[in-house]
């Protein structure tokens, strides 16, 4: 079983940044495939970032150039660096682990993942 939990969510202004995080529990997070979602009210949940075990990363074409995804193995933590943010970014932000993951796979379907966090609340005001 993997916990993971999010934080570092809160209330910007358009154009500020945070810097969110997620704990994750277990002894082979090195392996985990780890991805970011976002879920708008009323809107499914959508894919914003993944990173694979060896460090490669992918974006959807909304946040990048703007989000960073990054991890600590050391820290069992991965990161999601958000910049000039957007009214349009606010949602829950989730974590997501994928065990037994390909070394250098990134995963951006919600279905792929075998753990979701409790997620956080980023609210980007005009």
């Amino acid at each position: 079983q993997v916990q993971l939990a999010e934080s570092g969510g809160g209330l910007v202004q358009a154009g500020g940044s945070l810097r969110l995080s997620c704990a994750a529990s277990g002894r082979a997070f090195t392996s985990y495939g780890m991805g970011w979602f976002r879920q708008a009210p009323g809107q499914e949940r959508e894919f914003a970032a993944a990173i694979s075990s060896s460090g490669a990363t992918y974006y959807a074409d909304s946040v990048k150039g703007r989000f960073t995804i990054s991890r600590d193995n050391a820290k069992n933590t991965v990161y999601l660096q958000v910049n000039s943010l957007k009214p349009d970014d606010t949602a829950v932000y989730y974590c997501a682990a994928k065990i037994s993951a390909g070394y250098n796979r990134v995963y951006y379907y919600a279905y792929e993942y075998d753990y979701w966090g409790q997620g956080t609340q980023v609210t980007v005001s005009s």
